[in-house]
């Protein structure tokens, strides 16, 4: 039996985030978008996602304000899909994840290691760089093969 996709009888912010993010191709399509990931056939090559699936979890994200499309292109018309300020607010969920992941699910090691762009350091769990302590955002950090790569 199936799980519902809502859990309208449960008064929780985790359910009620998990309406809308709690599937793994709308993560996957979250932490191609954070990774720069814009355009659908990118996200499709990235993830390795049908057509219908990923068109589904894009038409949600922007229904529920956490991408938005944006024209690139005028005939034929192409969109972009960009997070909105909503959808980068998920990236320090996004980065614990990855990290509990890697301590739990990667023993050949972490197969990327979230960077300090511009410094040796890495991302620690408070969100700061592991060399020169400053405070991280998404834009302050890229993704680099790691030894489980």
């Amino acid at each position: 039996m199936a799980l519902p996709r809502t859990y309208e009888s449960q008064n929780c912010s985790i359910a009620r985030a998990l309406e809308v993010v709690g599937d793994r191709w709308t993560l996957l399509v979250i932490r191609s978008a954070l990774q720069g990931v814009r355009r659908f056939d990118d996200f499709q090559d990235a993830l390795g996602v049908a057509r219908n699936v990923l068109t589904d979890r894009l038409t949600r994200l922007c229904d529920e304000g956490l991408m938005r499309r944006v024209p690139y292109q005028e005939r034929p018309e192409r969109f972009e899909y960009r997070l909105t300020r909503k959808g980068v607010e998920l990236w320090p969920a996004m980065m614990t994840l990855l990290m509990w992941g890697d301590r739990h699910y990667a023993p050949d090691g972490p197969p990327a290691i979230i960077g300090h762009r511009g410094c040796d350091g890495t991302l620690t769990p408070q969100f700061t760089c592991s060399a020169c302590g400053a405070p991280l955002s998404p834009s302050d950090v890229d993704a680099r093969p790691g030894p489980g790569s």
